[in-house]
């Protein structure tokens, strides 16, 4: 009986240790707008992977391509562009506001060109981000405005690689110092100050890969490509690289939680 009860003591312990490893971890998808691994198209479509169901609708020629570096990876056409619904995005309560962050890998034609990662528009007619790959001035871009076209930042940084694969990470939080943090490869090469919440609607519409006037065409390879309302720390930049935006995501509070109270159960 002494025995037994010791063995249900220890599983206890066991049990109440990955509770406490579980939420000091935290949910590491809080945040998470949308997501596009870019791994098929089903209907026209790319699957967003942050279960948010923000698929994004193909406009043009955008083909899911074999990579030797990274896989599966979208191709875009000069001109193509994946269409978000914005109002779907807003009546969710999902529009980022207080923080928002653009990660993507991407590999970009050497044309000159402004490379568009994401764009969106405000009603009021706010231009209310631009994260590019500038290789006609040899620089990256990272911006946020407010409402009214307020700018919050406006950062040029670091040195485009065209006909490379270069991991793209511009983050901020306005209650955070600095607020805005360019990092390319894991590396920061930019920050700059902040605190202005972002423009809080994307009414005139939010697009990968093609500003919403048609300009600033993205042209190349792009892969894991997402949006969130959270600012990142470098720390957690390289460990997306590292483990890629799956890995990063693969533990989560809830399952972690029930493979804990299953090994429980199984060594009773």
């Amino acid at each position: 009986m002494k025995i037994k009860v010791s063995i249900s003591y220890i599983l206890v312990l066991v049990l109440i240790s990955g509770v406490l490893q579980v939420f000091a971890a935290g949910d590491k998808s809080e945040g998470l707008v949308f997501y596009y691994d870019y791994s098929e198209i089903n209907n026209g479509k790319v699957a967003d992977q942050s279960g948010n169901s923000y698929d994004g609708e193909i406009e043009g020629n955008i083909k899911i391509v074999e990579d030797p570096e990274r896989g599966k990876v979208a191709q875009f056409e000069s001109g193509s562009y994946l269409k978000l619904e914005p109002e779907k995005v807003k009546k969710d309560g999902n529009i980022p506001t207080n923080a928002f962050s653009v990660l993507a890998w991407v590999n970009v034609e050497n044309n000159g060109a402004h490379h568009a990662i994401f764009n969106a528009r405000s009603a009021d007619n706010t231009w209310l981000t631009h994260p590019e790959i500038r290789v006609g001035e040899a620089t990256y871009r990272w911006l946020l405005r407010a409402a009214a076209g307020n700018k919050i930042f406006d950062m040029k940084a670091g040195s485009p690689k065209p006909g490379k694969w270069v991991h793209y990470a511009g983050t901020y939080d306005r209650k955070k110092k600095p607020g805005a943090i360019l990092f390319i490869d894991g590396k920061p090469v930019g920050e700059a100050a902040g605190d202005l919440p972002v423009s809080a609607d994307w009414d005139q519409g939010a697009r990968v890969g093609f500003n919403i006037d048609n300009k600033r065409p993205f042209t190349g390879m792009m892969d894991e490509v997402s949006v969130w309302e959270y600012g990142f720390s470098q720390e957690e930049i390289q460990e997306i690289i590292e483990k890629g935006l799956d890995g990063f995501l693969a533990v989560n509070p809830v399952e972690k939680l029930a493979t804990t109270w299953a090994t429980v159960k199984s060594s009773r």
